[in-house]
């Protein structure tokens, strides 16, 4: 029987690069998503935890809720178009097998993008109960990636599609203190989806094998199983149920002035699924005489999504202009690694470090007010990356640091219809990769030029 320490570089390593990228960004930093209204959009989500001007607030901080008269009904959406162009920078192969030679499909200038279009909902409900109470629930999803590259592009062995979704629901209630003083909280109850896939170089890992002993050396060469010859396919996909919660403050300085804390929780979630495995015929047919590597399996992987803490503030010059700033604190620290336990026992559990940072969002904003029923709004943010070592990051989250620049406008359309819209578009500094394919040794180098166009729209009822 083999041991499971002698398979843990062909199989548990490569799974848990796989399974890193369950947690990669959206068009915040890391792999949060914080479209989560368009009335924020075009101030760049400046002030978010402190406006307060629609159900919304349940989101950014639920003590807003008491703002609001009534009851509401908000429904957004918002189309995300990232770019994500790589090039290539002298990608090789594993040193040991062909000297470093170039990675097959590394031609000097080749591009591969891996931006891939998303859409994402948001819906929020409010009411208020009494003069002093006030309760809602939102609808949304708070984490989320999409991207895809074609299936031969030079850094298959890495990345071919990373998704992960979320669905966030989240009860709300609010209780006005005094004329001053507002406080909330809310429960979440969230369900993540991840599906991660990547080519397999079975030439390169078969090699391995024979240098373990594991299989008699010759055996792949006489089978054809070469490097870069042999490619197959890898999938690993798993889903969870979990649950957080969120609190908020509201404080009035004046009636022109008000400052908004919001802190949302860590939720860890263990996502149960499977891993699925394409091989190249002739590689099945040595792992058919008895060594049990890449059959399909049940996997789990623990994830500890990130608390965060907002101060925001809102003031009124007159019944025109006001100004909006925000200041957001995200523990992506908290992302040390991510353990596979497989239910396979053959197979071992693999350990992938991740050495991510906690980051800062930093947002201002103005919003103009031309007659009762028209606003304009304008923002802009700096948004650091929790990946700022070229070593750490994958194509899978081909970010970083980026600069918002965002306009938008609000326009009630009747006494119970407001409609708003947004438009961001996001300045992201050329990242530079390195990054090695612990299955193979085969290493990815190159830089990624990105942006990204982000369009919102919602329309508010209120009744």
């Amino acid at each position: 029987m083999m041991r499971k320490s002698a398979i843990r570089k062909p199989l548990g390593l490569l799974i848990g690069s796989m399974l890193a990228a369950t947690t990669f960004q959206a068009q915040s930093a890391g792999f949060a998503i914080i479209e989560q209204n368009a009335s924020g959009m075009g101030n760049a989500y400046a002030g978010a935890a402190a406006v307060a001007e629609d159900a919304s607030t349940i989101f950014f901080n639920p003590a807003g809720l008491t703002n609001l008269q009534g009851s509401q009904v908000v429904t957004a959406g918002h189309i995300i178009v990232p770019s994500a162009d790589f090039s290539n920078q002298g990608s090789y192969v594993n040193p040991m097998l062909t000297g470093g030679a170039p990675m097959a499909g590394s031609l000097p200038g080749s591009n591969d993008n891996g931006g891939e279009t998303a859409l994402v909902p948001n819906l929020y409900v409010s009411t208020q109960l009494n003069d002093r109470l006030f309760a809602g629930i939102g609808i949304n999803a708070p984490f989320g990636l999409a991207t895809k590259y074609d299936h031969d592009w030079v850094g298959r062995y890495h990345a071919v599609r990373s998704e992960i979704s979320t669905i966030n629901i989240n009860p709300s209630i609010a209780y006005k203190v005094n004329d001053r003083i507002s406080l909330g909280g809310g429960i979440s109850a969230q369900y993540i989806r991840a599906t991660l896939s990547n080519a397999v170089d079975f030439g390169t890992v078969c090699f391995g094998l024979e240098g373990k002993g594991l299989i008699p050396t010759g055996t792949c060469s006489s089978a054809g199983v070469l490097p870069l010859q042999a490619d197959g396919y890898a999938k690993v996909k798993g889903s969870d149920w979990s649950f957080g919660f969120n609190l908020g403050a509201m404080i009035h300085i004046s009636d022109q002035t008000r400052i908004g804390l919001a802190y949302r929780s860590s939720i860890s979630q263990n996502l149960d699924g499977d891993a699925d495995f394409r091989t190249p015929a002739n590689f099945q047919a040595i792992l058919n005489m008895g060594i049990p590597l890449f059959s399909d399996t049940g996997a789990t992987a623990d994830v500890d999504l990130p608390e965060s803490a907002s101060l925001s503030l809102y003031h009124a010059f007159n019944d025109r202009w006001a100004i909006l700033a925000d200041v957001t604190w995200t523990k992506w620290s908290r992302f040390e690694e991510l353990r596979i336990d497989y239910d396979n026992p053959m197979q071992p559990d693999s350990v992938q470090p991740e050495n991510w940072d906690d980051n800062m969002r930093y947002s201002i904003g103005a919003t103009y007010r031309f007659n009762e029923k028209l606003v304009f709004r304008v923002g802009a943010a700096y948004d650091e990356t929790p990946i700022s070592r070229t070593l750490d990051r994958t194509p899978r989250i081909p970010g970083n640091d980026r600069k918002w620049l965002s306009v938008g406008l609000g326009y009630q359309l009747s006494d119970k219809l407001n409609m708003d819209a947004g438009y961001s578009h996001l300045f992201i500094n050329d990242t530079d990769l390195n990054s090695l394919d612990h299955s193979t040794s085969h290493q990815l180098i190159g830089t990624y030029e990105s942006d990204v166009n982000i369009f919102s729209a919602q329309l508010t009822y209120k009744f």
